[in-house]
């Protein structure tokens, strides 16, 4: 695929301009009435668990490979639904369900290579995953008691960022270094990367694409060709907001307006994302700038555990995206080829629940943080005034006596 066509726009007065005008129904009509993704939709594996080809992102897979992409979606979906049952019993203060999205996650995050950076919003704990993160790393954020317990230079994946679209400006600038560096457009007489050449890949989801933060990383990546691949996780509802309230185009679109390519692509097919994703990792390794990425995808669950959605989107929608389940249509295919047996299926089966108990052992068990913990890892060297503050506030906590 190459770089969207210059174009410019007609004057607003001028007949063009009036006819291309949508009306306020054909905008809904583009955005939402069309729930399979519309016609530039990439797909390789239906609803239904049939493999499809694609002009432009075909893939080849091998039977392991798929059963291995399973097997993390599985995993994924039961660390999310222990996480959120351990919410809802007062183990951690706040949890950011994925159910439905694992398949954009475990695609683009598998699409990865290790030298690659990633930087996460709050809800990409699929993608922690495949960057080598123990799920019980996540859980200190959510009980309160860490900002995040891994190391992000060594997992090669930022910590999460709770300030909406505020990981956009850091990705961008990240990209940008690997650019001033050196890291990216040192391909061999057929176009191929280097096998140390980097990309960089940030996510974040369709309300994001409404802040100042998103569009600032698309300008200043755009502008220095950073090898930036910009990874849109629509889910349909920001919080309470659907994507009609939020743009008159199709997300992918607006990578036209900043000079590079945006794809749309299905993200509750996990083969799509994967064959996307790694073209788009490509293209930026090679020195061709970023890429938009937009997986189609829907929130099945709420936005927080804060949030109760029955309020502002209908039951009816639900059950239609429930037959889009991602993890589904790779166990229909896996059956109906005979790649996975019945023991293959028990087998993973049996390992989420390990899993599920090894996380709810280790969140009833973290321990509180001592109170001074607050002072901690906030400046590079002690200084007399966060010391002095130290001071006051575990004076202040002595004199009620006993442990605080």
């Amino acid at each position: 695929m190459s770089s969207p066509e210059r174009w410019t726009a007609a004057r607003p007065d001028s007949p063009a301009a009036t006819a291309a005008t949508p009306t306020a129904e054909q905008v809904i009509a583009g955005l939402r009435a069309t729930s399979e993704g519309g016609a530039d939709l990439v797909q390789l594996l239906t609803p239904e668990g049939e493999r499809v080809t694609h002009p432009d992102f075909d893939i080849d897979i091998e039977p392991a490979q798929l059963r291995a992409l399973y097997r993390d979606m599985v995993l994924v979906r039961r660390v999310d639904r222990e996480s959120n049952a351990l919410q809802r019993k007062g183990e951690l203060a706040l949890w950011v369900p994925l159910l439905g999205q694992e398949a954009a996650q475990v695609g683009a995050g598998r699409a990865m290579r290790p030298q690659d950076m990633a930087f996460p919003s709050y809800r990409e704990h699929g993608v922690a995953w495949c960057r080598g993160i123990d799920p019980t790393d996540l859980l200190g954020i959510f009980r309160g008691t860490d900002h995040g317990s891994w190391d992000p230079i060594e997992k090669r994946f930022g910590l999460y960022t709770i300030v909406i679209g505020n990981q956009v400006l850091n990705a961008a600038g990240y990209a940008m270094g690997q650019r001033f560096d050196g890291k990216v457009g040192n391909s061999d007489a057929e176009g191929n990367p280097a096998a140390d050449d980097e990309a960089t890949m940030c996510f974040f989801g369709d309300g994001a694409t409404s802040q100042g933060d998103v569009h600032e990383g698309f300008v200043w990546a755009a502008v220095y060709d950073a090898p930036l691949v910009f990874f849109c996780q629509n889910n349909q509802w920001a919080i309470s907001e659907p994507t009609e309230r939020q743009s008159r185009l199709p997300l992918y679109q607006r990578a036209r307006g900043y000079g590079f390519p945006g794809v749309r692509v299905d993200g509750n097919d996990v083969l799509a994302c994967l064959a996307v994703s790694r073209w788009a990792l490509k293209e930026c390794r090679r020195g061709n700038g970023p890429v938009l990425i937009e997986a189609f995808t829907y929130r099945m669950d709420a936005h927080t555990t804060t949030d109760d959605p029955t309020r502002y989107r209908l039951s009816d929608e639900v059950e239609e995206w429930k037959l889009k389940d991602p993890i589904e249509r790779v166990r229909a295919y896996l059956a109906r080829n005979g790649l996975a047996d019945a023991a293959f299926f028990e087998q993973i089966q049996e390992e989420s629940d390990q899993l599920a108990v090894r996380l709810r052992e280790f969140c009833v068990n973290i321990p509180d943080p001592p109170p001074d913990r607050i002072f901690a890892n906030v400046y590079a060297e002690a200084n007399p005034v966060l010391e002095r503050q130290r001071e006051d506030m575990l004076g202040y906590l002595a004199g009620f006596g006993g442990e605080h």
